[in-house]
């Protein structure tokens, strides 16, 4: 639990409601650590303290309400964002564009303003964070943010991340830029989004992968997993080394993930004529993206991506066949930490030791 922003996670025994007719109730049993996780901890999201968080969840179903149906004890499932069902983007198949995205999934309480939660003294501890609030042993959840896993070959601990931060990369690649096979691409920013980004444009089939990064480990791991070629923007000039890379044409398209202004100018400027750059990173608020005008005139596209672009219950079945398949390979991104370690889990990631760090919650 974060109970004052900016400061570390505390384990506490909370007691939790049962759940409500549209409600499930999941036994929780790994969670990956995202950057928004942290920045909410921090204080810097609209989500109120004391809470629970956690977006990335995996585990079972316990029990259901009433008026749920498609889900029983029993089902695996992974666990992602939340959303109305019934808004234009909601019914269009975008749920990640959901007209209450922001108050679902940040407010960190039910659309009624209650809570699930109470410690010790029955004070109330925001829950439902992204409709889940992951980061413990049980929560209360939505049936929409609920996807479930047929397939128990694969441990719950590397399902766990497809819940956000791997279905934003790969997703962006395959849904909003829809790389062709024999395309270039470009992938600015090698963590977990960045990273899946580039196993779904090698899947995808790209001939040519270039992975900018500041840490050589991360280009190492890149390597390994597809890049035709790195670049150290820690030691070279990275616009000017993609431009030579690929013969001063540029590439169809580039994948932002840092949320560095001057990291997305890059990934625009580097673009061949019509090619496309998609904006996977959070700025601060009043950040401004730059581009030349002239440039644009060239067929040139920026868009910003959001959990994938596609509803999680079809993204994420489509990126396990990818990896029953060998073309995707999630599970070289993971480490994994008891539940009790999450401050060192945070601190060898906010570090870089850890790509995608999971907590594993009944070990």
């Amino acid at each position: 639990m974060s109970r004052n922003a900016g400061s570390e996670f505390l384990i506490e025994e909370l007691t939790l409601d049962d759940p409500r007719p549209d409600e499930i109730l999941v036994r929780y049993e790994a969670v990956g650590i995202c950057h928004t996780d942290l920045e909410a901890a921090a204080g810097h999201l609209p989500t109120p303290h004391p809470v629970v968080l956690g977006h990335e969840g995996a585990g079972t179903v316990e029990a259901v309400g009433a008026a749920v149906t498609g889900f029983a004890p029993g089902d695996r499932v992974v666990l992602s964002l939340d959303s109305c069902g019934a808004c234009r983007n909601c019914l269009a198949g975008q749920p990640a564009y959901c007209e209450q995205h922001i108050p679902l999934n940040f407010h960190a309480r039910r659309p009624d303003g209650t809570v699930g939660l109470r410690d010790a003294a029955a004070r109330p501890v925001h829950d439902h964070f992204f409709g889940q609030s992951s980061f413990a042993s049980h929560g209360l959840a939505h049936p929409r943010s609920l996807v479930r896993i047929a397939d128990h070959s694969l441990p719950l601990s590397t399902l766990a991340p497809l819940g956000c931060g791997i279905i934003t990369g790969a997703g962006a690649v395959l849904n909003s830029l829809q790389v062709r096979a024999a395309g270039t691409v470009a992938v600015f920013g090698l963590g977990t989004v960045g990273l899946a980004a580039l196993m779904a444009a090698v899947a995808a089939g790209a001939t040519r992968v270039i992975a900018v990064d500041r840490k050589p480990e991360r280009l190492l791991l890149a390597k390994e997993l597809g890049a035709t070629d790195v670049v150290d923007a820690a030691t070279a000039d990275s616009a000017q080394a993609v431009m030579d890379l690929t013969n001063g044409r540029g590439v169809d398209y580039s994948v932002e993930s840092t949320g560095a202004i001057p990291v997305m100018n890059t990934a625009v400027a580097v673009l061949a004529p019509l090619g496309t750059a998609a904006v996977l990173g959070v700025a601060a608020l009043d950040a401004d993206l730059n581009a030349n005008a002239f440039e644009l005139l060239k067929g040139r596209t920026v868009t910003g991506s959001v959990m994938g672009h596609q509803a999680p219950g079809v993204l994420i079945p489509r990126l396990l066949e990818l990896h029953r398949q060998g073309r995707f390979p999630l599970d070289r991104l993971i480490n994994t930490y008891p539940l009790a370690e999450i401050n060192q889990a945070v601190a060898d990631v906010q570090a870089g030791i850890a790509v995608k760090a999971v907590l594993t919650h009944h070990a």
